[in-house]
Formats: structure tokens, C-alpha cells, sequence
């Protein structure tokens, strides 16, 4: 099964979800689990080391035919059920965004994709920065993943970015922040689709996250509001 975690604003916890709910779910399934980094924070966020070898980008970009074990040796073992595909180095290019997207939906294991964020076109300035390759490769994950799942905070101009997206998600991760005027009932008044997770604003998943923990122990109030997805 794909699951494509993304968002329509900067800061709004995709990574972390993504990595919180390829964690999660690799320890309670008695399958694999493999996480793609389109974002390039996932070893950050993970606390593992940059891998100095190529990723998902190099292997859009290699030119003429591709071995169909090619994007498999690129993974790099987390942990005996957890697999990350790294971004690697230099742009993504989109034509051969179909072929990844198809590779991933073939894939047996779970896989959770962290494609960042998407662009909308009320503000098409906001995430492009000439990554149109980028938002190629992310938007097809988005379309195509059996859980499109919106990251976002429970704000106005977040939400409103979200109702010009192109992509509409199956779902909604809310971070949780009390003292907003908008909390998860509003986010689906507005966008039409059920929340199915809720990640309040702690210092514990930043704590983690900082200390590099997420591998060895993941917080369980991340784990909860992931505990849908996968």
C-alpha cells in the first residue's frame, strides 16, 4: 500500500508524521516497511546519517535503461523491517514520474512517501523555486497513493491554501494547537474529508526528533495520532 504524506505550507510536521507513521508501522505489522525521503529531511528527522551514496533523484536522472533492481539497491536498512529510499543529490526530474509512482504501487510492502510540500495555484511561488520536477514526481505519489494524507495545522491560510490544491487528500493529519481558533471539526467542514490523525504541538516529538530518537523511541503521542495510517 502507498501512503503519501504532504502539505500545502512549510512548517507544518510532514516529515515527522511520515517518519512517525513508517516507524509505527513497521513494528506492528509482520511486513516491511519502506520510506521515501522526496523532501530530504528523513535522516534529520530520524537521526541517522546522511547517506553519502545516490537516491531517488539520481535514479530519475539516469539517462537510457534502467536494471529493474535499480531502485531497490538504492535503499539504505534502518531496521530489520524499515527501509529508506534517500532523496539524494541534485533535482528531481519528472519524467520518470510515472515509472517511480508505478514502481512504488507494485510494491508489496508498505510505503510511506514524504513528498513535502505542494503547490497551490493561488500561490505558485510558494514551494516551486524551479522544482517543477519536484512537484511532478509528488503530485503523481499524491494522486495515485491508496492514503493521500494532508498534513497541516488547523490555520486560516493553511486551510486556504488547501481548498486550491490540485491534489485532493483521502485524509487529514492535524497539528493540534490549543490556542487556535480552528481545531479538527473545522478542518473537515472545509475540506470535505475526514481528519485521521491528531498530533498536538509537544515539546516530547520535538525533544525526540532533536535528540535523534525516533528509531529507538518513538513518542507515543505521535505514534497515536499516526495509528490510522499504514
Amino acid at each position: 500500500m502507498l501512503v503519501c504524506c504532504w502539505s500545502v505550507k512549510g512548517g507544518s510536521g510532514t516529515s515527522v508524521v511520515a517518519a512517525g507513521a513508517a516507524v509505527a508501522t513497521s513494528r506492528r505489522q509482520a511486513f516491511d516497511v519502506l520510506l521515501v525521503d522526496l523532501a530530504g529531511d528523513q535522516p534529520a528527522v530520524l537521526g541517522v546519517a546522511e547517506p553519502d551514496g545516490p537516491g531517488v533523484a539520481d535514479w530519475l536522472a539516469t539517462a537510457g535503461p534502467l536494471a529493474p533492481d535499480a531502485l531497490r539497491r538504492l535503499e539504505v536498512p534502518l531496521t530489520e523491517r524499515l527501509s529508506l529510499l534517500p532523496r539524494g543529490a541534485g533535482p528531481l526530474d519528472g519524467h520518470r514520474a510515472d515509472l517511480l509512482t508505478s514502481l512504488l504501487l507494485d510494491d508489496r510492502r508498505t510505503v510511506v512517501v514524504d513528498a513535502g510540500v505542494l503547490p497551490s495555484p493561488a500561490w505558485p511561488q510558494q514551494s516551486t523555486g524551479g522544482a517543477e520536477g519536484r512537484v511532478a514526481v509528488a503530485e503523481g505519489m499524491a494522486t495515485s497513493a491508496a492514503m493521500s494524507l494532508l498534513v497541516t495545522r488547523a490555520c486560516y491560510l493553511s486551510l486556504r491554501r488547501a481548498t486550491s490544491c490540485a491534489v485532493r487528500p483521502s485524509g487529514v493529519v492535524v497539528l493540534s494547537e490549543g490556542w487556535r481558533a480552528l481545531g479538527p471539526d473545522d478542518v473537515t467542514d472545509v475540506l470535505g474529508v475526514p481528519v485521521v490523525g491528531e498530533l498536538p504541538v509537544v515539546g516530547e516529538v520535538a525533544r525526540c526528533v532533536d535528540a535523534g530518537l525516533m528509531l529507538s523511541r518513538l513518542p507515543r503521542i505521535l505514534e497515536r495520532a499516526v495509528c490510522g495510517v499504514g
